[in-house]
This record gives C-alpha cells, structure tokens and sequence, in this order.
C-alpha cells in the first residue's frame, strides 16, 4: 500500500514537471531561431491563421499549412494551454495580383461562375469546412469573414491617415513603407535594392515599389458587386488589411502567435506587420510561425502545371486521413514532395496502424488499475518495468513534440510502442489515443468490425488443413479469406483474422 502511494505523489510531481517546466521551442521567422515560447497571458494563447480566399476549393497545398496550424494548436493544449484560434475567410480583396493590379477574385470567380460574390463565398466556404473535417482539422474557435469586417477596416486606415502613414493615387490609398525604419524585417528585404518588377509591378503613381493598397477605390462606370463608401470613395479593402483588422478585434493589439504558409512571408505578411506597427506601434505577433511548400511530382503546385490536388481526389482513392498522416511523417519547415506512391504508402501505413489498434483493443485489458492511472500521469524511471517503459514514451513523446512540433520524431516513436512487449496491449492502445490528441489520426475511431460467421468458418476450416499440414489447400482457404476483406495472422496462439481495411473516416 506504501509503495502504490509513493507511486502517485511520484507520478503528480512528474506531470507538474512534464506540462508545467518543460518548455515548447519554436521557431520564430521574425528572428530566424527557436525560441522558448512564453504565454502574454499565463496558460492562454492567441493564434491567428491566414485562412483561405474562397473563390475556389482549397487544395493538398493550402490544406499543408492548415495541418500545420492544428498540429501546434493540438501541441499547446497538449501541454495544457487553453487556444483561442482565429482564422479568417478572405470573401473580397484579394486581388489576381500581388502588385496591387488586376481583379479581385471574388469578382472573378462569382463571373466564372455566374453566380453572386456572396453565393460564392458561402459555396466555397462549405467546401473548405467540410474537407478540414474529413482531415480532422479542429474548428478554429472563430471564424471571421473580411467582408464582417469592413468597418474596422476603414476604422485602421483613418488611423493610418492621421498618422501621415497613407497617400491617395487615382486608385485608392496606399501605405508609405519609407515611413517605417523596420518595414521587410520579416522577409530580411533589402528595401534600398528593391525595383519595380524585381518584387512587385510599379502602379502608376505609387512612390515606392513596396508601398501597398490599404484602400481600393472603384474605377469611374464600373459597378462592382462588393463595395463600400468609405472616406476616400466607394471601394473595397486591400488584401492585407483584413488580417491586421480582424486579428485585432479578437485577439488585442498584440497575441501570441501568427501562422501562414512560407509563400506569405515576403508580401502578405510584411505587410501586415507594416500597417499593424503603423497603428498601434507594435509587431502585432509576438512569434510568426510559417510552413514550406508542398511539392507535387517535384513541382510547386499551379493551375498552368495542372497539378492542383483537392482534398475530395485525394478522398476517392485513399482515406484522407493518409494525407494527414504523409504531412506529420516530414517537418513543417521542410518541403514535402507529394505522389499518388507517397499517398499509397501512408494509406498502407495508416491501416497497420489501425490493425494494431484493432489488436490492442481485442486484447485482454490489463487489471493494472494503478499503472492505468499512471501511464496518464507518467511516473518516474525507478518503478517497475511497465511503469518506466511507459513514462519514457511520454517523455519522449513530449520531447519531440515541444521542440519546434517534430512529429516526424514522434512518430518514430509509433512503431516501437505498438512492438514493445513490456507494456499490456491496452495501456499501449490507450498511450496511443493519448498521443494522437496531437496527430490527430483518428485512432480512438477506428471502426472494429465483428468478424462475419462465414469468414470464422473459413479460418476454422483452413486451421484444420494446417494441423494435418495440407498446405496447399490452407493456402486456397487464405486466398479465400483475404477475398472476404480479412486478413489471417498464424500465431503461437493460433489464427488471427482481421480486416484488411479499417476506416477511422467518419
């Protein structure tokens, strides 16, 4: 009785240990470096993620750096933080160039369609939610469309007016990047070097290659079906403006941390930065966290290539669930290179995965009620055998996970828990559920389906050809089996049969 209350005060002084002192280390693109991440508020974190322009379906690549983002929202509250996780919906502003030329988006995708703006962002909206569902990807605490923002946004270009930080050309009000001594700090510009065309084309009238459009004004005859009055004239907002606005009304002048993909960096972003700073002095995120590319083939994704993957494609011919899983398998600062073998692989990986699970849960639980609780609270080496097997997982798990989100680490760690023979099959399936509150794989819903009658015969009669060593005929029986959906496992125990496809998918 001594020695399992000594066990406990153990195992509470190691879970303070674990989720109290240990720190999470990301990397920061702003200094260029991992850094110990230290709450504004303690226990609280404010997460802003560019989401997505809905003038179409988002793709493998968008979905990257949406993985991304739930993984480390999924890490800081695995470590016990509570998230408010903003991400924005851009329904106008966004325009087909980045040199603030062209049309918006939003106009052109309501005309390809021949539809409204709004009934094409409603559309597209609807895509993207149901397919972050299919993926697991948690719903965002709010979400926030730019046109619901509109006020604010002309609110932050008033302020920027006053502050002499703006100017008006023929096509609406730009932001002076001269005025700010650290404009480009993110991206490490080299404003001096900058030329029109080497970074952005020069619109007529603009005073320097990388001022931007905080305000659109709507061209003499043209109506366009999203505009607004504003001081300046009827128009629309500017691209980047949004972010600053919204990040603002639900997450305060300063949060915790910006997320994007790495393509957002030099333009986007900096931008943001710049009129944020421009209004309330200060670089809107204390840490900015941006994911690489993902290739195809090779190849960045483009619609000249062809190349641009959707979830539902992906969803045809694999569990969706395997692409999230090919994500976690490579860091999300490293380039991922996306084939239809790679997705085959992970499908097959993910699969054993959810066999391993299905064996666990068949499995006799382990009447170890004590370790039970104890692989929750992970106690210290110095107990027994299943005891410090099962605290060194946790403790690496969580080493890998707080340093910069290494899920390819943590997942190395997968297959050698499923094989380790020290710890009973259901602490391990229950150590696995715990981890993928981090992957977010689904493994607590891998559907376990009762073996038909029909099938328990075959393997019945197939065993009796094996005891009399009629091979052939235990083979034909197999063949048979595997055509039901089943696989057979020949064990010291004797045969085990499981399907040879298990979906977690619903």
């Amino acid at each position: 009785m001594e020695f399992e209350i000594c066990l406990v005060i153990v195992s509470c002084i190691l879970l303070i240990r674990n989720y109290f002192i240990m720190p999470i280390y990301l990397y920061n693109t702003l200094t260029r470096q991992k850094e110990i991440f230290k709450p504004i508020e303690k226990g609280k974190v404010g997460l802003y993620a560019c989401g997505p322009t809905v003038y179409w379906y988002a793709h493998v690549g968008n979905f990257r750096s949406f993985i991304f983002e739930d993984t480390l929202r999924r890490v800081l509250e695995y470590n016990g933080y509570k998230v408010k996780h903003v991400m924005n919906f851009t329904d106008v502003g966004h325009l087909t160039s980045e040199a603030d030329e062209g049309e918006d988006k939003m106009e052109k995708g309501a005309r390809r369609e021949g539809k409204t703006a709004q009934e094409i962002a409603d559309f597209y909206i609807a895509a993207f939610k149901r397919d972050a569902a299919i993926l697991n990807i948690q719903k965002p605490t709010i979400y926030a469309r730019a046109t619901d923002c509109i006020k604010e946004q002309i609110d932050l270009v008033k302020i920027l007016e006053k502050k002499r930080l703006t100017y008006k050309i023929y096509d609406g009000i730009y932001f002076d990047t001269s005025k700010l001594k650290n404009y480009g700090q993110l991206a490490q510009l080299d404003r001096a070097g900058i030329k029109a065309g080497a970074r952005v084309e020069m619109v007529h009238g603009k005073k320097h290659p990388t001022d931007f459009a905080l305000w659109k004004l709507t061209p003499a005859g043209v109506k366009r079906q999203q505009e607004w009055s504003s001081p300046w004239g009827r128009g629309w907002p500017g691209w980047h403006l949004e972010c600053s606005a919204i990040s603002q009304k639900y997450l305060g002048k300063q949060f915790d941390i910006h997320c994007g993909g790495i393509d957002h960096i030099p333009i986007h972003h900096t931008n943001e930065i710049a009129q944020s700073e421009g209004v309330y002095g200060k670089n809107p995120a204390r840490l900015w966290l941006h994911n690489e590319f993902l290739l195809v083939d090779g190849n960045k994704m483009s619609k000249s290539l062809g190349n641009l993957i959707t979830i539902d494609k992906v969803a045809k011919m694999f569990s969706p669930l395997a692409y999230r899983y090919l994500t976690l398998t490579a860091h999300y600062r490293s380039q991922l290179n996306l084939t239809w073998e790679s997705l085959e692989a992970a499908n097959i990986v993910l699969q054993k995965i959810y066999q391993a699970v299905w064996d666990f849960t068949l499995a006799p639980k382990s009447r170890l009620w004590l370790i039970k609780i104890l692989q929750f609270f992970g106690p210290g080496d110095k107990m027994n055998k299943v005891v410090s097997r099962v605290a060194q997982y946790q403790q690496d798990f969580l080493t890998a996970v707080n340093d910069d989100l290494d899920t390819p680490k943590s997942l190395s760690l997968l297959w050698g828990l499923i094989d380790d023979k020290d710890i009973p099959a259901s602490i391990k399936k229950n150590l696995l559920f715990k981890f993928d509150r981090v992957w977010g794989l689904k493994l607590n819903k891998a559907k376990i389906i009762p073996v038909p009658t029909s099938v328990k015969k075959i393997a019945q009669e197939r065993e009796k050809y094996r005891q009399q060593k009629n091979w052939l005929k235990a083979d034909v029986l197999r063949a048979q089996i595997e055509n039901e959906g089943w696989l057979v496992e020949d064990t010291p125990d004797g045969a085990k049969l499981k399907p040879k496809k298990i979906s977690a998918d619903r």
